[in-house]
């Protein structure tokens, strides 16, 4: 768990160990590696492991990103996508995976699409963009972009060429969908439960 190029070494030696005749031999062609974008690791992470590389992308504005993923502060989009274009091993045949997630009213506008898909041939990307419903969770700050207006995101960039498929949710119902992986119960102190039980035992009491 966690941004995996912050893990570089052990990342390596453990994706070379699954790719190896020896361990689970599993081509590098089938391994995808997804970073927020440290960018001085990943021409690094193409040469030393040399797998597909995803990058959590999420918005296409510097105020938007730096709210959803803060290393936008330290390495803006613009910088992100050139390490992206210089990636070793990208090509058509091995695209780059652009992670998107839909939020309502924040970065999921015609605009925005039509920005995104901009961004992508300005550097020349072998890209597809993997769009993905927001699971929300109690408290969360955003809501999820409506299916329709999703579908339209969707529809504008795969009219440019690019794929853009829409992620279907799993385990929204048990909040077991990404990003949902927190509990929705408060921790409880000492003295609530103390005080839950002796309420419990004075109802059995009764």
């Amino acid at each position: 768990m966690g941004e995996p190029l912050y893990n570089f070494d052990n990342v390596r030696d453990a994706l070379r160990l699954v790719m190896d005749g020896e361990g689970l031999a599993l081509s590098k062609r089938r391994i995808t590696l997804s970073t927020s974008g440290v960018v001085p690791l990943m021409a690094r992470a193409g040469e030393e492991i040399g797998v597909n590389l995803a990058v959590s992308l999420h918005a296409v504005t510097k105020e938007i990103r730096d709210e959803i993923v803060p290393i936008n502060r330290k390495y803006g989009i613009e910088e992100l996508l050139e390490a992206c274009a210089a990636y070793p091993g990208a090509s058509n045949a091995r695209r780059i995976t652009f992670e998107y997630v839909m939020l309502k009213d924040r970065n999921d506008s015609d605009e925005h699409a039509r920005e995104l898909v901009r961004l992508i041939k300005q550097h020349k990307l072998p890209a597809k963009v993997n769009l993905i419903p927001f699971n929300p969770w109690p408290g969360a700050p955003y809501e999820c972009s409506d299916p329709a207006r999703i579908r339209r995101f969707s529809e504008i960039i795969f009219e440019s060429g690019i794929s853009a498929p829409v992620r279907t949710p799993r385990g929204r119902d048990i909040d077991a969908a990404c990003g949902q992986l927190k509990t929705a119960a408060e921790k409880k102190s000492r003295a609530e439960l103390e005080r839950l039980w002796a309420e419990k035992q004075a109802a059995l009491g009764a």
